[in-house]
């Protein structure tokens, strides 16, 4: 008897949950979870770029990190919350959304929702970056149309939106020192 599936695609039923939505997809589980989420799920704000992870065009949030979904299978984002540029600013824009259009950051616009959700995933780490921060962090995403002082700017307008970052128990002020000869 003749194999459906000859080679080793088997397709299985992957359950994700993407911007907040449930999805229980039909896919072999290393097909790349750009491929679901762009051709299963419908969902097309995320660009293939090169295939390879290199560009950074196709930068999704799985459980908060920034991954390269075209190079990321499916299989490792089941169960895990997945964020598309689509659900970035769920709730309206997100202040970098809205820095990106103060400082005109696009220009032919394919590789801005990669460059968003990096961002995002920095400042969601670090909420206060330094250019160097930015410079690092930013370094995996390409823009051809070389818009990377604006991207830069945008960043650190953003950053300067969100909350303030609490202060950490390094930070904290040091209690006074106890009087000598104990407690008065």
């Amino acid at each position: 008897m003749r194999e459906l599936f000859p080679c080793s695609w088997r397709p299985t039923l992957a359950q994700l949950t993407v911007n907040g939505q449930a999805h229980e997809v039909d896919a072999p589980p290393e097909m790349p979870l750009l491929w679901v989420i762009r051709d299963l799920i419908g969902l097309t704000g995320t660009r293939f770029g090169c295939g390879m992870g290199l560009c950074g065009a196709c930068t999704v949030h799985v459980d908060g990190m920034a991954m390269r979904a075209c190079v990321t299978p499916v299989s490792l984002a089941e169960g895990k919350v997945v964020t598309t540029i689509e659900g970035l600013g769920a709730d309206g824009l997100h202040p970098l959304q809205e820095a990106w259009i103060a400082h005109g950051v696009p220009q032919c616009g394919f590789c801005q929702a990669g460059q968003l959700m990096t961002a995002a995933a920095l400042l969601a780490t670090n909420p206060r970056p330094t250019d160097d921060d930015i410079d690092a962090a930013m370094a995996g995403n390409i823009c051809r149309c070389g818009t990377y002082t604006r991207i830069r700017a945008g960043i650190r307008d953003a950053s300067q939106k969100l909350p303030a970052p609490e202060a950490s128990m390094e930070e904290a002020p040091e209690a006074p020192a106890a009087p000598e000869g104990g407690v008065e």
